[in-house]
């Protein structure tokens, strides 16, 4: 029987998961026998992993599959090491960004926060756990990549690819930070952010991956990038219309955290620029320090400059982008079925 892209996605998802929560229950229990009193460490270890879409992983996957070769274990849990690569992002994002919540529950400093000895360095105690937490999380990615059963010629094809991971995921949310509050904001500055700080890692890096590991020819790795980073691009830039106008009952977090930082999203940096003088100015002020009553008048404004029309445009120019490269990408059969299905995972979604 032929095999069925669909099928085979919900069931990735699962043997995804599976490997990663057995993994990191594994290392937690050898955190916790050094001591027990990193107990709560540990806990955030396991709630930054609880839940997720898996779309990194999915992506590694069919690189490896599009290249020809077959399902594998060993490359499930390959797979899985770019969800604790995105873990780690998470956490440390969301300590960069002091947001209180990520998927309805206190961020791994604010829940580390309780943890530590009461004092006025309580707060300064919960932030240095989170971001330890994040920089095990990402020690832990290349440790089950390295561990994940694929033999050493297949890991030594892909282990570049790490370092231009890392420092790509780096400068992308140094540029965010450096331009947080900035002056010169603009659709390009904002992209350009969009693009490294969370384009390449969800989808272009983990396709060459998977295909890196299979060996894939140069034209398909050509390929994966035509694809991956419109379709990457098009996530994010869901993912920040999502932090605004989203229900929070589904996206887990607060509608004011890119609004209340100021953060340089397309969004915000296209109201901005085609505000007329009086929008600008209360956008500004209302940026400031925004409370809950003011989400519905932040969000009129972006409404009334055209900004989220146009967020929506750019979706819809990568989206498509995506869609044709994948059309005469050299992919077929079951992969290029399952990487069609992805451009709507992460483009059509409301959480």
């Amino acid at each position: 029987m032929a095999e069925s892209a669909a099928a085979w996605d919900g069931g990735l998802k699962a043997r995804v998961d599976g490997a990663l929560h057995a993994f990191v229950a594994e290392e937690c229990a050898l955190l916790t026998a050094i001591d027990p009193e990193l107990k709560p460490v540990a806990e955030q270890l396991t709630a930054a992993v609880a839940d997720g879409k898996r779309l990194r992983a999915a992506f590694a996957y069919w690189g490896w599959r599009a290249a020809g070769q077959p399902d594998s274990e060993a490359m499930v849990r390959a797979a899985t090491a770019m969800e604790l690569v995105h873990a780690a992002a998470v956490v440390h994002d969301d300590l960069i960004d002091d947001s209180p919540v990520r998927r309805g529950s206190p961020t791994a400093h604010l829940a580390l926060r309780q943890a530590a000895p009461e004092g006025p360095g309580r707060d300064a105690a919960g932030r240095a756990l989170a971001m330890l937490v994040g920089d095990l999380l990402t020690a832990w990615a290349g440790q089950l990549f390295a561990s994940c059963g694929l033999p050493s010629g297949y890991l030594a094809r892909a282990r570049p690819l790490w370092a231009t991971l890392a420092r790509e995921l780096v400068a992308g949310e140094c540029l965010e930070v450096l331009r947080t509050r900035g002056a010169a904001a603009s659709e390009a500055s904002s992209l350009e952010i969009v693009r490294y700080k969370t384009a390449k890692y969800t989808v272009e890096h983990p396709l060459h991956l998977g295909a890196l590991l299979a060996g894939a020819p140069p034209a398909l790795l050509e390929a994966f990038t035509a694809y991956g980073l419109p379709l990457g691009e098009a996530f994010q830039l869901r993912d920040d219309l999502l932090g605004v106008f989203g229900d929070p009952g589904r996206t887990g977090k607060s509608n004011l955290d890119d609004l209340a930082g100021a953060k340089p999203t397309a969004l915000l940096a296209l109201a901005l620029a085609n505000s007329g003088p009086a929008d600008r100015a209360r956008l500004r002020a209302l940026l400031d320090r925004p409370g809950p009553e003011d989400l519905a008048e932040l969000r009129a404004l972006l409404v009334r400059s055209g900004a989220r029309a146009r967020v929506e445009e750019l979706i819809e120019e990568r989206t498509t982008a995506a869609r044709t490269a994948l059309a005469t990408a050299p992919v077929a059969g079951p992969a290029a079925a399952a990487l069609g299905e992805l451009v709507d995972a992460a483009t059509a979604r409301t959480s």
